[in-house]
């Protein structure tokens, strides 16, 4: 990409050593053009990082205003509830929306943000916590400038902005904040071991959890060797995988234990690599990732005969729909999703000049239903 903007047509033609015709025909697709031609002039399109003026084919072609949203999958709850929010204020708008899904691959996330460059998108929206290391930096960066060099803006929705000098949008909630409250919610009801289930060392939405988690601790009182973490990720099948593991492992509560935890533990397990210690396996909460590893654990909790909350009390976060469904209906942290989605779309639009660089936080709030309980006497 060069450093003055947009790359024209005309540059492409004197890179290839063709005319600009010829570049149009090529890059149409509509007209025959020899082979070797062809691949020179897509070579130097390729070389100089140009994208087709998605302005002026609209002048020729009528086309729309598009919004594309990013998402890692659509079988989430929470990633479903973002999408809907930018769908809805993208529809009050006028603009179309189309969504793409990654699976958590970077050269998928980048194919489509390419296409949708391509396809001149307005906005380009990721959604969600990513682990954000130096390839993500260059990756997002890179985004941000060709996006803005093609007169579409990037929104970064639930996930920090890697460089605050990049020209991308960020709109995201307090995850550190939620998680802090929730915590806090535990250890007033009583609890003083209070295992969180779900960390995955690196991502930004769950990284903050943790500090939130372990803020309330020290807040209580309680030193950092009483901060228990499962590096297990998220989804249901994690959260159960790694409660069963627990509780096989003489996890949960012990009637008459009292023992306090291991000062020389190291306060993070990773289910299958290692059996903690008896002691400081003891807990008498789940602090869950999601509200989807804490169904995974209440499954698990349930196939060991115990019960919650009389034997352990569990909480979420996000809130998603199916939250005051499950059994016992779970306390939880409720995450401004679809606000999320649809203020990503109203901040670009509302205010496109000084979108870029912008920092948007919303707030959480802790609801509270039938899945905590003081702990039970003598654990």
């Amino acid at each position: 990409m060069t450093s003055k903007g947009r790359v024209t047509i005309r540059e492409v033609a004197e890179r290839a050593g063709v005319s600009m015709a010829t570049v149009s025909r090529v890059l149409s697709g509509n007209h025959p053009v020899p082979a070797s031609t062809r691949a020179r002039v897509l070579r130097a399109a390729r070389d100089l990082d140009y994208v087709a003026n998605a302005h002026a084919r609209a002048l020729v072609g009528g086309g729309r205003k598009m919004v594309a949203v990013v998402l890692r999958q659509v079988t989430s709850p929470f990633y479903a509830q973002v999408a809907e929010g930018v769908e809805a204020e993208a529809a009050a708008r006028g603009w179309l929306c189309l969504v793409g899904t990654t699976g958590g691959d970077p050269g998928r996330e980048l194919e489509f943000v390419q296409l949708m460059r391509e396809e001149g998108a307005g906005l380009v929206i990721l959604v969600g916590g990513v682990v954000e290391d130096d390839a993500y930096r260059e990756r997002v960066a890179h985004y941000a400038q060709a996006l803005a060099s093609s007169g579409a803006r990037l929104v970064l929705c639930g996930r920090p902005a890697p460089d605050a000098d990049i020209p991308a949008l960020v709109v995201e909630f307090d995850n550190e904040a939620g998680a802090r409250a929730i915590t806090g919610h535990l250890l007033s009801a009583g609890h003083r071991r209070i295992v969180f289930l779900g960390g995955l060392p690196g991502n930004t939405a769950l990284d903050a959890r943790v500090a939130g988690y372990r803020a309330a601790l020290a807040e209580h009182g309680l030193g950092p060797e009483a901060a228990h973490v499962v590096d297990c990720g998220l989804g249901r099948a994690a959260g159960h995988r790694a409660m069963t593991e627990l509780l096989k492992a003489g996890g949960g509560p012990g009637p008459g234990d009292t023992a306090t935890p291991d000062t020389d533990t190291v306060d993070t397990f990773t289910p299958g690599t290692a059996t903690p210690d008896t002691d400081t396996a003891r807990f008498t909460a789940v602090f869950a990732g999601d509200d989807m590893v804490a169904a995974g654990a209440l499954r698990a909790i349930a196939d060991a005969g115990l019960r919650v909350p009389q034997d352990i009390s569990v909480v979420g976060y996000n809130d998603i729909p199916l939250a005051e469904d499950f059994n016992p209906p779970l306390t939880t942290v409720r995450t401004p999703a679809e606000e999320l989605g649809r203020a990503a779309v109203r901040i670009a639009l509302r205010d496109p000049e000084h979108a870029a660089g912008a920092h948007h936080l919303l707030g959480t709030h802790i609801v509270v239903r039938d899945s905590v309980q003081p702990p039970p006497p003598g654990a």
